[in-house]
């Protein structure tokens, strides 16, 4: 009883604790809003801060610190205990993680929290895999040029080469480079690269209810063989490095699925491809990820509970891409 009242002297907390839910719910419903989604994730991020503060406050006025001091020590062990037990029997380092694009839709959702199971070594992956010489996967790495080359639409007139990726009345469908700022389009035949690419087109969903037709890579060819995307191959969270382009986009790590691996005598590479975007990772100027770089791969998922992390971090807007999803 002198406990509660002593709690009553204060400010009320639990108010604040539906306010948070209030906030978190309308941060969710209009998070394809840019304005809305940055002021409701900067206020839950508020929210919690004056949460954390109000419960220190009343820690501190109820003067039971060595109580408190050790129902904080049990609190963290046991977080640390739960943290250690999962990287063991997972076999990762990283068993938890959050998606924090749209680059997965609609498999995988922005702020869904993964759950990620290391892989054991390239066996572990569900994808087609390629053999090819150490040396010719050597020159593919010292020619990236060559292989970044993305799908798309366009059509020239004037002398100039308009491209979309978006396929519009009387486009064609090519791949497309650009060197030194000039839009070039580029044969089927005259691909270079280890890697060639296949377009095709697929529906894309918007979020207004739309649906436009949008050009994509629908295959690749390595040494010969031809591959087509698979839904159905391993998702994996992998470590971009200082070179990549998402790296220097920000992007740290990525959740992506494996389109295909390359064998070069022995050293495993993945390529990857988020189920929602145009284009490989590798046409956007990303290296193969080798093993080392792997995390673990994807075996469960659960909605909203990564949003936490997400706003914390101050990723509060949704980035580009939320608003559309391939439906075939």
């Amino acid at each position: 009883m002198a406990k509660k009242a002593k709690r009553s002297k204060g400010l009320p907390i639990w108010p604040i604790y539906l306010l948070l839910v209030a906030i978190f719910a309308l941060y969710i419903y209009f998070q394809h809003v840019q304005t809305l989604s940055t002021i409701f994730g900067v206020a839950l991020f508020f929210v919690i801060a004056v949460l954390i503060s109000l419960e220190l406050i009343d820690s501190i006025r109820e003067g039971d610190y060595v109580r408190n001091v050790v129902e904080l020590v049990i609190a963290i062990g046991v977080i640390l205990l739960f943290w250690f037990a999962l990287k063991f029997v997972l076999n990762t380092n990283y068993p938890l993680d959050v998606v924090p694009s749209c680059s997965m839709l609609p498999n995988l959702h922005r702020g869904d929290m993964i759950l990620l199971q290391g892989t054991g070594g390239a066996a572990g992956i569900k994808a087609p895999v390629i053999d090819v010489s150490a040396a010719a996967y050597s020159s593919m790495i010292s020619n990236m040029s060559g292989e970044q080359l993305l799908c798309v639409a366009y059509s020239k007139a004037d002398g100039r080469t308009n491209v979309s990726q978006v396929l519009k009345p009387n486009y064609s469908v090519g791949l497309y480079q650009n060197v030194a700022g000039r839009q070039i389009i580029v044969p089927q035949e005259d691909q270079t690269g280890l890697i060639t690419y296949t377009c095709g087109v697929r529906r894309l969903q918007f979020a207004d209810g739309v649906i436009e037709n949008e050009v994509y890579t629908s295959a690749i060819t390595i040494a010969g063989t031809t591959i087509i995307g698979d839904t159905n191959n391993t998702r994996v969270v992998y470590q971009t490095v200082p070179w990549d382009a998402f790296y220097r986009l920000g992007d740290m790590y990525v959740v992506h699925r494996v389109y295909a691996m390359i064998d070069a005598d022995g050293n495993y590479y993945v390529i990857t491809k988020g189920d929602n975007n145009a284009g490989l990772d590798l046409q956007y100027g990303n290296l193969p990820a080798n093993m080392s770089q792997i995390e673990g791969k994807v075996i469960a998922s659960i909605p909203y509970l990564g949003y936490l992390k997400l706003i914390l971090s101050n990723q509060f807007s949704e980035p580009a891409g939320c608003d559309s999803y391939p439906i075939s």
